[in-house]
Parts: C-alpha cells; structure tokens; sequence
C-alpha cells in the first residue's frame, strides 16, 4: 500500500471478496462446457466422500459412546444428552475436514482440468502469464507436499473444534462461525494457488500475500465454505470456485503487498 493512499477497509473487502465467487460462478454459467469440463474431478472425489460420510453416519452412535465412557454411569437423559453432543461434534469436526480436504484433493486429482480452466479465466481477462519453467515433477511433489501440510493442519483444527464442541452454548454457536472463518481462509488459499503458482508465488509467499489481504481473503473463502455446506454446492460450484480464484489473483493477490 502507498503512503498517500488510504487504508483499506476490511469489510469493503469482506464484500469485494463475496463478489469474486459471485463473479466466477458468472464466469462458468456463461460457459456451460467449462463447467461441465471442470465437474470431473468434483464428481469423482464426491463418490469417495459420500461413501466415507455415509459409513461415518451409521456408526456415529458407536463413535459416540466410545469417546463419552465417561457418561456409562450416568442417567439415562444425561447419558443420551452426552453422546448426542458428542456424535454432532465429530459429525461437524467431520465435515470440517471433510471440506477442507475435499478441495485440496479435487484439485490434485483435477489439476490439468483447473488448470486449463484458470488459463481460460485468465485469456478472457487479457492474457495469462507464461507457464512456470519448472519440471513438471517438481510441481507434483510440491501439490502433493503443500496438500499433505494442509491435511495435517485440517486435522489438527478439526481436533481442537471437536473438543470445543463438548463447551455449552459456545460449541453449537461460536465454534461453528470460528470454523467457517478457517475453512474460508484456508479455502481461499487452496483455489488461488493455481493462478499464484503461475506467477512463480511459491506456499510461504502466497499466504503472506492472503494475510495482507483478509477482508478478500475471509469474504471469498467464507462464501465458497457455505455454498460448500450446501448439498452437491461443493460439486457444482468448484468450477466457479476456481474461476473466481483467478480472478482474484489475478486482479488483487499477484501485485504488491498492501
């Protein structure tokens, strides 16, 4: 940022950020091939997800009892009272993770798909930069790298938002929304990585730049995690998840630091 321009304003941001998922989702619905093309990857990894959420579901009840052995002595509506707070938080911690890693592993899975879409993103908007000279085995070791790191700290989250999900009052109302600002953060920095990776922005470079940029940052990845939530949302708006992405980059991300 200048010295002599004024300083931004985060919530301005916030809403800049909305309209840049707005705008990708405009993106692929003017091009229905392009959306279509981009669903692959997003229906593949959806039939592995479905499989594990749905086998998650149906021994919720075991799952819950073996972590609440506490509560055996109890009576009887405190005991169901336990083990329904604790079968919704490792449903939620679930699902948190679940969508964290949903995509990251759709984008691995579909990176030549997202890839020739953020290109098209970006021709449509005046021109991609150059292709990277670097081997394409070292962008899949830093793809697999960069998702393995993101799994561990989505596990990690998904742990502490568990246990927090046990605390009265704050883990059905506060943990959620702290939830959602952290899936959106660390969304956002899945689904720029691609059109940033272009621009020779490498992990640590690109989260410095997402940190300078929070309103953007938080409105964009807030608004795709709750289309996300929304049933097949993930599926069908991944595609215009990306494109927003780019866009983003694009326009906000890939210049100088604020």
């Amino acid at each position: 940022m200048h010295p002599g321009n004024p300083k931004p304003s985060f919530f301005r941001d916030l809403f800049t950020g909305i309209g840049y998922l707005v705008r990708g989702i405009g993106w692929t619905a003017r091009r229905p091939g392009q959306w279509l093309f981009g669903l692959i990857p997003a229906l593949i990894v959806l039939v592995v997800y479905v499989a594990a959420l749905t086998a998650l579901a149906f021994n919720l009840d075991d799952l819950a009892s073996w972590v609440t052995p506490f509560a055996d002595g109890w009576s009887s509506g405190a005991r169901d009272t336990a083990r329904v707070v604790a079968g919704i938080a490792i449903f939620g911690a679930a699902l948190f993770v679940a969508i964290l890693l949903f995509t990251a592993l759709t984008l691995l899975v579909g990176d030549p798909f997202y890839e020739k879409i953020a290109e098209r993103v970006e021709d449509s908007a005046g021109g991609a930069p150059p292709e990277p000279d670097v081997p394409l085995g070292v962008q899949i070791v830093r793809a697999i790298r960069d998702g393995l790191l993101l799994g561990v700290i989505a596990l990690a989250f998904g742990l502490v938002f568990f246990v927090c999900g046990f605390l009265p009052v704050v883990g059905q109302t506060v943990v959620p929304v702290v939830a959602a600002f952290v899936s959106g953060w660390f969304l956002t920095a899945e689904l720029t990585s691609i059109a940033l990776e272009r621009r020779g922005l490498l992990r640590r470079e690109r989260f410095a730049r997402l940190r300078a940029n929070r309103g953007l940052t938080l409105g964009f990845g807030v608004a795709t995690f709750v289309v996300f939530l929304i049933p097949l949302g993930a599926v069908v708006a991944m595609p215009g998840a990306v494109a927003g992405a780019t866009l983003l980059a694009r326009e906000r991300l890939a210049g100088p630091y604020r």
